[in-house]
């Protein structure tokens, strides 16, 4: 085992740990925010659905993520392109 950080380690190529856990459930909870969206895209203005992957990028990253980044994936839904966040239970180490 590799210790990264108080609270993050590595095993056997995969994080583990309270931040490894937190950095899952960001993931998995972004990837709902944007199923979600995806379904009710059509029931959206472009402005909502902007909003919406602004939001969900937002809470995966922590950061603010990059306009063209947003418009892009908020071009792919309107257009009716599935967008798959897959999102497991461990995360992979590289």
């Amino acid at each position: 085992m590799t210790f990264i950080e108080p609270g993050l380690s590595v095993r056997n190529g995969f994080a583990e740990g309270p931040l490894a856990d937190a950095a899952l459930s960001r993931a998995a909870r972004a990837g709902q925010l944007l199923d979600d969206l995806q379904e009710r895209a059509s029931t959206l203005t472009d402005g909502q659905l902007r909003d919406g992957v602004y939001r969900a990028l937002r809470r995966f990253t922590q950061e603010q993520p990059p306009a063209r980044r947003v418009d892009s994936i908020t071009a792919l839904i309107r257009r009716g392109v599935r967008i798959d966040w897959p999102a497991s239970d461990c995360l992979p180490c590289a």
